[in-house]
């Protein structure tokens, strides 16, 4: 997660005149429907180029038995020769720390990946846009997995330091939703 965010601020700092150039912010209006919160920024790097970032995460939704933060990263491509307009394809990174309990499972642990994004965004007044996307990547997971009546804590330590015991890749969506986004400058 921190190499992740290392590089978003790197590729901030590499941003050329980054003065002149248009910053918004958005949430994920689908993602605050499914109680958890989201914000970013998208920084036009471009004449059809953008950096943003995202970040979300949830507690207890529904008082379901579910924590998570995430990070996404995401440099875009807009088609139409302007950005933040009209239909565009984007690379993406996710960074999450999770700790789910699902059908009697616990599964507590962390997950990277990398995606495509494709979306189209539909300006409604001069600062405010509507953006649809939806992606899919590769995700690794790595973390504890057990039944909630099991006894982790005994099961899986060795020299009393806590393994995880289930790890692996997945092709999984990304990124699916609707934003509303406001362009500051």
């Amino acid at each position: 997660m921190k190499k992740l965010l290392l590089i978003v601020f790197v590729a901030l700092l590499g941003c050329r005149n980054i003065n002149a150039q248009m910053l918004a912010v958005n949430t994920d209006a689908l993602m605050d429907v499914m109680m958890t919160p989201s914000i970013g920024f998208e920084l036009v790097t471009g004449e059809r180029t953008s950096l943003g970032v995202n970040v979300l995460g949830n507690y207890k939704p529904w008082g379901k038995d579910m924590k998570m933060v995430a990070v996404q990263p995401e440099y875009r491509y807009y088609f139409s020769g302007r950005p933040m307009y009209r239909q565009f394809v984007g690379i993406g990174g996710v960074g999450a720390s999770y700790d789910i309990t699902w059908k009697g499972k616990v599964y507590n642990g962390s997950a990277l990946g990398l995606g495509i994004t494709f979306g189209y965004v539909f300006p409604i007044t001069h600062r405010l846009n509507i953006d649809c996307h939806a992606g899919f990547g590769a995700i690794y997971y790595k973390h504890k997995e057990y039944f909630e009546k099991d006894n982790y804590d005994l099961d899986y330590s060795v020299g009393g330091v806590q393994r995880t015991n289930a790890e692996g890749y997945t092709l999984l969506p990304t990124r699916i939703g609707v934003s509303v986004t406001y362009i500051l400058k």
